[in-house]
């Protein structure tokens, strides 16, 4: 009787042990315990993989021996790539050292750059030694037929590495994200980029056109049909999503501005970048001096109707981007930087997708806007520094001004506003009007909808050299503004509807230890961590020796 209750004993166990297997081979879970749920994916990330139905395989360069916190940053990155690979069984992920063979070093290193993977040089000064060493902190994700990289390192010119750390490892989900939207998502969305009233030539704005091919259709869109057709260029314009305005130059006629008008109220976007005053760094360096004129393109009605106006004035700024002087005379003259106080470098609200860890933002002849009160809700997306001050035109301008040294008492007006966010249900700006023709469905009111509006059409412009158009944003030493990365989130906040954007928003704390204090404290942090375990270990020992032969001898 006991051997039969002692083998359904040992059965029960067996067949336990075989359904707990079971059960936990097919069941897997990981819980996010995290204050900030740094691990926990957005529900438009969610959404995303679910399409992916082909393997996407992720090259990530981010490999190596480097240091404490290049190393956090990689295992974030594993982190999150792990988090996207519970959600489907389609990504599959290589860890590449690419500098790890000596005999192909430099050839991987000049292919990497070539395809626009800069390395990081990172510079070691602990040893008591300068060192350098390359670092690629780059992925690249291939799906189908289609390829794209995607940065892991969200650099700056005004942070250390460890803030650059710590916005790199918040923005990873969405640096991620937004590779696969590129792969995976269709091309859904039309933006028109508007010709026809002195608006930048396509190789002036080549690099921007670039950045956002790849999510949306582009096409050019002239206004100088309204002339003989105006129904019937609304009604083309209307079967776009978007359109860009950069730097026109040319009064817009009432026809044309009541059908950009109509274009908003039946919820068209619009991203405008436009100036009040006339004055170009080409017209200085070709004489040295130059005047500032006010320009008026007869759109104060249309953006004062909206909410927002743009003043006929500029704004000087102490802190701002140089700009490169010929310092000298005759052959002795040489290049410099000299700080330019007409450059403002515009600083971003912390708080919104656009411009959430955002580099600076580099202008050329910024004028000020400011915002009216209506039902529109308006967020102030950049603003230059509080020591600015206002220039009215006309004014005369030289290039000579930059050797004197400013009056910085006098730039005491504040940050003034660069680029404006109006969010909401717009008036038409022909509400109670005669209009200048008859449009059928003619609206008032608009549907909800978005305009951006930035006060220096440079903001886009990319320079050109040897007639070949430079990267947007990069100046001359090599530093990159925030230009690019900030027209692109603006253009995608814009046009976004399946809330990838506003993973920028993710707020993720990192911890670091305080490098200064490691240093005074090295040597008692070395016996606490190193010296004490093993002294007590002894001292265990010692005592159960002793006691032990106490007890029993």
């Amino acid at each position: 009787m006991k051997n039969n209750k002692a083998l359904i004993y040992i059965l029960v166990v067996i067949v336990g042990l075989i359904v707990i297997n079971f059960i936990s081979s097919n069941l897997y879970g990981r819980f996010d315990l995290t204050k900030d749920k740094r691990y926990t994916l957005s529900e438009a990330s969610k959404l995303l993989v679910e399409d992916i139905d082909y393997p996407l395989i992720i090259d990530v360069f981010l490999e190596g021996d480097f240091p404490s916190e290049f190393r956090l940053l990689q295992t974030e990155v594993r982190q999150i790539i792990e988090e996207f690979q519970l959600k489907t069984n389609n990504i599959k992920v290589n860890y590449i050292n690419p500098i790890e063979d000596e005999a192909t070093r430099e050839q991987i290193i000049e292919e990497l750059t070539k395809s626009g993977l800069e390395p990081y040089v990172n510079t070691d000064t602990n040893t008591g030694k300068v060192t350098q060493e390359l670092i690629f902190p780059w992925a690249y994700a291939s799906y189908k037929e289609k390829r794209v990289k995607i940065p892991l390192l969200k650099r700056s010119i005004t942070q250390g590495l460890q803030e650059q750390i710590n916005n790199s490892v918040q923005s990873l989900e969405y640096a991620f994200a937004d590779g696969f939207s590129k792969l995976v998502k269709p091309k859904q969305k039309k933006v028109a980029v508007l010709k026809g009233n002195g608006e930048l030539s396509d190789i002036y704005i080549a690099d921007f056109l670039k950045t956002i091919q790849p999510y949306y259709n582009l096409a050019q869109f002239t206004l100088d049909s309204v002339a003989t057709n105006p129904q019937g260029t609304l009604d083309k314009l209307k079967t776009y999503n978007l359109i860009v305005a950069a730097k026109p130059s040319e009064a817009f006629s009432e026809e044309e501005k009541l059908v950009l008008d109509q274009f908003t109220m039946n919820g068209g976007k619009s991203l405008w970048l436009t100036e009040s005053v006339i004055m170009d760094k080409d017209s200085l360096y070709n004489g040295g001096t130059a005047v500032s004129i006010m320009r008026d393109l007869n759109l104060n009605d249309f953006f004062f109707k909206y909410g927002v106006r743009v003043n006929h004035s500029l704004v000087k700024d102490l802190y701002s981007a140089p700009i490169m002087l010929a310092i000298g005379e005759g052959s002795q003259a040489q290049l410099q930087p000299v700080q330019w106080q007409y450059s403002p470098l515009a600083s971003s609200n912390p708080d919104h997708p656009i411009t959430k860890n955002l580099n600076l933002v580099r202008y050329d002849f910024a004028s000020p806007m400011d915002t009216l009160k209506n039902g529109i809700d308006k967020t102030i997306l950049l603003q230059s520094s509080p020591r600015s001050k206002l220039e009215g035109a006309p004014a005369q301008i030289s290039l000579s001004d930059v050797t004197k040294t400013p009056n910085e008492a006098t730039y005491s007006n504040g940050p003034q506003n660069l680029a404006v966010l109006l969010d909401g249900e717009f008036t038409s700006v022909y509400d109670k009007r005669i209009l200048p023709f008859k449009v059928k469905n003619f609206k008032s009111k608009s549907e909800p909808t978005k305009i951006v509006v930035i006060s220096d059409g440079d903001v886009i412009k990319n320079d050109v050299r040897r007639n070949r158009p430079l990267e947007l944003g990069v100046d001359y030493r090599g530093f990159e503004y925030g230009n690019k990365e900030f027209l692109l989130n603006t253009i995608n906040y814009l046009l976004d509807d399946t809330g990838l954007i506003n993973i920028r928003v993710k707020e993720i704390n990192i911890a670091y230890l305080d490098s200064d204090i490691i240093k005074e404290n090295k040597g008692k942090w070395q016996f606490i961590n190193i010296a004490l375990p093993l002294l007590l270990l002894a001292l265990f020992g010692f005592g159960f020796n002793y006691l032990r032969k106490r007890k029993y001898t």
